[in-house]
């Protein structure tokens, strides 16, 4: 799975989301990833929410095909 696949995911879960995924450590390791997402969806959610948001569009895929991600998640009045 690379970034662009795990963008999609969490921007097609999560409406109006902006999801920017890289490889933090190796760019050939393509089961790590950091992941920051905008996405008003957060507002009035508790971090621990925002997170489980993030998890749920990412389904099975976080314990077929990504080993871990750092995630960073924001409101879009956050972000600016």
């Amino acid at each position: 799975m690379d970034e662009d696949a795990v963008a999609e995911l969490i921007e097609d879960a999560l409406p109006e989301a902006q999801a920017t995924v890289t490889t933090p450590r190796d760019p050939d390791d393509d089961k790590h990833y950091a992941v920051r997402v905008v996405s008003p969806a957060f507002e009035g959610e508790s971090l621990v929410d925002q997170h489980q948001l993030v998890h749920d569009a990412l389904g099975e895929h976080l314990t077929r095909d990504i080993h871990a991600i750092e995630l960073t998640t924001l409101t879009p009045e956050e972000a600016e």
